[in-house]
């Protein structure tokens, strides 16, 4: 069975993104030769990735560029190359590499890939899948990338989610620029 990974960047009030749904807080204290190495390090474990329209339509106007081959080419290499699996409703035709649509029944396809024997999958973002998939319980694990601000406002990841959700923590990582990678499996 192929297992389902959450891999956010969040703030630590808890936002995904800020009150404009901008992430670029995140930006500011990537540039640690330590989380670069972590961050080109963890892009190379591969998997299928989940996206939402929205998180999908962003990374791919950035990974496939020029730009990105040259500021993170481990990560823009992977980013391309692993297939993906984009859920919208209203996208007419994916446009970025290894890309497969799927217009309805997220819950039903996260089920049937998840039986298949395979790479782990990935969502990164989207925050609105993590909370619909969290609520049929198909995550099997939750990363966080905690980042030392205080946004104030923003969305949390877990906007509708119906159930407390008890998590037990597996591991964490804290960086040199304030960074903390905090893991849980559910229970």
């Amino acid at each position: 069975m192929s297992r389902l990974i959450v891999f956010n960047q969040v703030s630590a009030d808890g936002y995904f993104t800020d009150a404009n749904n901008d992430i670029r807080w995140a930006k500011e204290r990537n540039r640690d030769p330590e989380f670069q190495a972590f961050v080109a390090d963890n892009a190379k474990s591969g998997g299928t990735l989940l996206f939402g329209r929205v998180t999908y339509e962003m990374m791919k106007s950035y990974w496939p560029t020029p730009e990105a081959k040259k500021n993170d080419p481990v990560v823009a290499e992977q980013m391309n190359i692993l297939p993906k699996v984009v859920f919208s409703k209203t996208l007419d035709e994916p446009s970025w590499n290894n890309t497969r649509l799927v217009k309805d029944g997220m819950a039903s396809e996260v089920r049937k890939l998840k039986k298949e024997s395979g790479p782990q999958m990935v969502i990164m973002g989207s925050g609105t899948i993590v909370s619909q998939l969290t609520n049929e319980n198909l995550i099997d694990e939750y990363q966080f990338v905690v980042y030392p601000i205080i946004l104030g406002k923003g969305r949390s990841m877990f906007e509708g989610v119906q159930d407390k959700l008890d998590l037990k923590l597996k591991k964490s990582r804290t960086f040199g620029n304030g960074i903390v990678l905090v893991t849980y499996e559910t229970r």
